[in-house]
């Protein structure tokens, strides 16, 4: 195992532990399928560490636009923008379709504002990624991760 993979392990299960402290003294007040995306995000972030993304912001909001992106993470020379869905369990419909049009639309236009205040001149290139993270009890955290699930306008997939 690399140093950079062994530090991202590191990384994750201090997190870990602080968040089992932070819990123990109440901070979890939050609804509870709130600390399971929480906790999804989390794991998404470590998983995309893990396979070399550039992690460059988190729960991102403009402050202009309603919404927020899950994470934003540079792929080489491609900006991501990254969806992130936690599940529990495996159920008859996949965590990815919760992403609906209305969501995409959302993310487009704070993708849009988050690339006018890059400092570059050129735009890069972009892509729209989904996440599913699924956390059953008792077994291993399992991810799927869907890149280019849609596009700024692309039609074929939305």
């Amino acid at each position: 195992m690399n140093l950079q993979k062994m530090r991202v392990g590191w990384l994750e299960r201090s997190l870990a532990g602080l968040n089992r402290f932070a819990s123990k003294r109440g901070r979890n007040a939050m609804p509870a399928h709130l600390v399971v995306g929480i906790e999804g995000e989390d794991a998404a972030l470590f998983y995309l560490r893990r396979k070399g993304y550039i992690v460059v912001a988190r729960r991102w909001s403009s402050g202009e636009v309603p919404g927020d992106v899950d994470l934003i993470a540079w792929d080489g020379p491609m900006l991501c923008f990254l969806e992130i869905k936690t599940r529990t369990a495996h159920d008859t419909t996949p965590a990815e379709t919760a992403v609906d049009e209305h969501k995409r639309n959302v993310l487009r236009r704070l993708a849009r504002r988050y690339v006018r205040q890059l400092p570059q001149t050129t735009a890069p290139p972009v892509r729209f990624d989904v996440v599913s993270v699924y956390m059953v009890p008792g077994r291993e955290k399992e991810f799927q991760h869907f890149e280019g699930s849609f596009g700024w306008g692309d039609s074929r997939r939305d």
